[in-house]
């Protein structure tokens, strides 16, 4: 069997990551959680995931500084962008960050396994 993979999710919605956490579990992936962006950064270099998932608006730390931060170091995973923000200018600026995926709240959790499968299968 394939290694599990590792994502980290960056969310402060405890809800939102629990459902998330269940979902992404069952689907055999290995979940590390954090609940801003603060956490996240530190996450990222101790982790070293093979996929990271962040929301955009957080206390302490956004999305955006994740990214920008994940733009700065060699080798970075891919990242998933979720939000509840209609914003186009957003969207465009998280492209411009390097997401391979922004998907907008509320969504449905075979939206977010699709993003996640094509993803994490980019570096195979």
């Amino acid at each position: 069997m394939a290694e599990q993979k590792k994502i980290l999710l960056i969310e402060d919605d405890r809800e939102i990551a629990s459902t998330m956490i269940s979902v992404l579990d069952g689907a055999g992936y290995d979940i590390t959680h954090a609940p801003n962006g603060v956490e996240g950064q530190k996450l990222v270099d101790s982790l070293k995931p093979d996929l990271v998932i962040t929301d955009m608006m957080m206390p302490k730390m956004g999305g955006f500084p994740v990214l920008e931060y994940l733009k700065s170091i060699s080798n970075p995973p891919p990242v998933i962008m979720i939000t509840a923000n209609e914003g186009g200018r957003h969207k465009a600026y998280a492209e411009m960050l390097g997401v391979v995926d922004y998907i907008r709240k509320p969504f449905a959790m075979d939206v977010l396994l699709e993003a996640v499968s094509r993803a994490t299968q980019k570096d195979d």
